[in-house]
């Protein structure tokens, strides 16, 4: 799993309630300790307390329901992913109805059988169709796919039926949660409403800095328009309408044949690792340290980025122990403005193709 978001997981203190009765706080205490929990103990304390309080909060029965399954279906998808999280990941969305002899179907086929070539896992909602398709060209091993209950049958594609990997959701917040959390990379094909809906939600939370930027592809057949028609109503009515801004076309990069995309979601990770806020620092992990040319141009490029400072390059900070796996990888560290995330894209790209000591 990635550090997530740009906000929400952060290095910040446990701010321990001042509401717990007297006695209360050890008891909670010692039962962690009782469970042998080692990993964050003073995470699950704070979970503990948050249920406890709901129960006398006066909060309906309803309410109470969905906050369990809820939970219950995080924690459990959490399980599911946990052996895997040295594993990159490629979300593919698209229609449940194309059929699997469409051009466009082929192309998802192929798409995953690649990726899964170049070491990625494949993600799906777990239908059939485009779905099906790229699970198909994945393998059912190197598979995942988030189901979601509906009122009608919605049975997962038979490449995953059955799969421990396979994963049932009952809220479809939960699901969206664990395709924006788990994933390297988000992978579009055409589809109805469900694939608006994702597409547009992980735009939303790049635009506004609530997921870290990694790439979104758009995929189509290569006499298809359908990206196309919906980049032009983008750029049409939102754009000129001043909804959006320029900066945030470079989230997404339309691609018609599969060689294309692949290469896409390749370059962003050439000398990129991944990310993590730090306070009001963003940290970039690479493979490889920059030159002190190819610093001294992303300041020059960048400069408008910067909320103070410059950018530089060191070794992981003090913040950072909580992830030794990472220890080694060099840093390359800002303080940026929280707006234009959209110009954060344009960086990682400017790394991946600056010049390495």
């Amino acid at each position: 799993m990635q550090d997530f978001t740009g906000s929400a997981i952060q290095d910040q203190p446990i701010r321990r309630t001042p509401h717990i009765p007297p006695g209360f706080d050890a008891r909670i205490r010692q039962l962690v300790a009782d469970w042998g929990i080692q990993k964050s103990p003073e995470l699950i304390e704070e979970l503990i307390i948050t249920v406890l309080k709901m129960g006398s909060d006066r909060m309906g029965t309803g309410d109470l329901k969905l906050v369990n399954r809820s939970l219950k279906e995080l924690r459990y998808a959490a399980k599911i992913f946990a052996p895997y999280r040295d594993v990159r990941k490629v979300v593919i969305f698209g229609s449940a109805r194309t059929a699997p002899d469409e051009p466009v179907a082929r192309l998802a086929e192929e798409f995953g059988r690649q990726m899964v070539a170049h070491q990625f896992m494949v993600i799906t909602g777990g239908g059939d169709g485009i779905m099906g398709a790229a699970q198909r060209g994945a393998g059912r091993e190197n598979s995942f796919g988030l189901n979601i209950r509906l009122p009608f049958e919605q049975r997962a594609n038979e490449i995953i039926h059955g799969d421990p990997k396979l994963i049932n959701f009952n809220y479809f917040f939960a699901r969206k949660l664990n395709f924006v959390k788990e994933t390297h990379a988000f992978a579009l094909f055409p589809g109805g409403f469900g694939t608006m809906d994702e597409c547009f939600e992980a735009l939303t939370l790049m635009q506004t800095g609530k997921a870290l930027i990694i790439p979104i592809v758009l995929i189509d057949s290569p006499n298809g328009r359908y990206w196309e028609t919906w980049m032009r109503f983008l750029t049409d009515h939102l754009l000129k309408q001043g909804l959006i801004s320029e900066e945030d076309f470079n989230f997404i990069k339309i691609a018609h044949n599969v060689d294309e995309a692949v290469s896409e979601i390749l370059l962003f990770y050439k000398n990129f690792d991944s990310s993590r806020w730090v306070g009001s620092q963003l940290v970039y992990r690479i493979h490889r340290p920059l030159t002190s040319a190819a610093l001294a141009n992303l300041n020059e490029r960048f400069a408008g980025v910067l909320r103070e400072g410059e950018i530089v390059q060191s070794g992981p900070l003090p913040q950072e122990r909580n992830q030794p796996e990472l220890a080694h990888l060099p840093r390359i560290i800002f303080t940026p403005h929280r707006h234009e995330f959209g110009r954060f894209r344009q960086l990682i790209d400017a790394i991946n193709l600056a010049e390495t000591t």
